[in-house]
């Protein structure tokens, strides 16, 4: 098991934290495939979905779909519902490999994979806005069978994270106002605990892999910045609050950790502020990308200077939205493209 361990972390950096059983699943079902996208020069992927990724996963679906016969995505990838076909179906899916067959071409596990195809097919799951009714039955649900997401998805038909993130913003709408000292402090404390916590994590790992003192004094610097605002648990730091939900703890930090990270300044105006465009513009034009979900912000906020990436995700959807016309129906390197060959000149021209 070790040794499976040792090769997939290449893959998989967290999977120090995955379960024997879920490690031995994973070597059997991915190992071998990231092994070959390595020799193709391609990266395992995580995080959100490309549509490119979400086009492939249902060309692979109606691909399966035709070589077995069965009827439908939703016979496939909800095969409880049909308890009298149910045998044939999972008969169908050995034979055929379905494991391999659904994951083609999509450097990612199989288990998040096969959740995303059945997001894609579940006819069950709503999406956008939350009805007033809906909220009350929200609340309802949740006062019975307390946090169980998953009882209360098929009763609601809306995903376990969405329900999730719903009730944290009803349950906390009432306190929308100006955050108080006492709770500025609480969230400060709780975002240091977690952090302290995922240090203490990595503590042995890192002594294991100790560079030479200059080499270690860069990387550290790099590291800690990262961890200051990337993947923060803010559920768990919402809880620690107490009084605000997920996303206002998550906006208040940025905002708390923007201020400091440029000398006191919550707001950036004029000439500095035209400069950040431009360095933006640029930056995001020389990474070449194709999706959005390719950009690697953190590498991005490196180029440019101590932003969190959430704010400079935010500073590209306002530049966007107010100076690409018809971007909705632009690519995101047509829309790069048109920020560079367009606005650059007269940014750079007013500065």
């Amino acid at each position: 098991l070790d040794v499976i361990k040792q090769q997939l972390q290449e893959f998989i950096p967290h999977v120090k934290n995955i379960s024997d059983y879920s490690i031995r699943k994973i070597a059997g079902r991915d190992l071998a495939r990231f092994k070959e996208f390595k020799k193709q020069g391609i990266a395992v992927r995580f995080g959100r979905f490309t549509q490119k990724e979400n086009d492939q996963i249902q060309k692979n679906v109606e691909e399966f779909l035709s070589l077995t016969g069965i009827d439908s995505a939703e016979k496939l990838l909800f095969s409880y519902k049909y308890p009298e076909e149910r045998k044939t179906i999972q008969r169908l899916k050995t034979k055929h490999q379905f494991c391999e067959k659904i994951s083609a071409g999509i450097p990612r596990p199989w288990r998040l994979i096969y959740y995303r195809a059945r997001k894609i097919y579940d006819p069950n799951i709503r999406k956008g806005k939350y009805s007033n009714e809906e909220e009350k039955k929200l609340l309802r649900y949740q006062a019975r069978h307390g946090n169980d997401w998953k009882t209360i998805s098929a009763m609601m038909s809306r995903s376990t994270l969405s329900l999730g993130r719903k009730y944290s913003i009803i349950k906390s709408a009432v306190n929308n106002g100006h955050w108080s000292k006492k709770e500025i402090q609480k969230l400060t404390h709780a975002v240091e605990e977690v952090i302290k916590k995922r240090i203490e994590e990595e503590e042995a790992e890192e002594e294991e892999n100790v560079l030479p003192s200059s080499e270690t004094s860069s990387r550290d610097l790099l590291i800690e910045r990262e961890k200051l605002y990337y993947n923060l648990p803010w559920t768990e730091i919402e809880t620690k609050v107490g009084t605000r939900n997920w996303r206002q703890c998550k906006q208040k930090w940025h905002t708390i950790l923007r201020a400091r990270m440029n000398k006191g300044k919550e707001v950036i105006r004029g000439n500095e502020a035209l400069q950040m465009k431009i360095n933006l513009i640029k930056r995001l034009h020389e990474m070449q990308v194709e999706d959005i979900n390719d950009v690697k912000w953190i590498e991005v906020c490196n180029a440019i200077g101590d932003f969190p990436s959430s704010y400079l995700q935010d500073k590209f959807y306002k530049l966007k939205i107010s100076c690409v016309p018809l971007w909705r129906r632009k690519t995101f390197s047509e829309i790069i493209n048109y920020l560079y060959e367009k606005k650059l000149p007269e940014f750079e021209e007013q500065l």
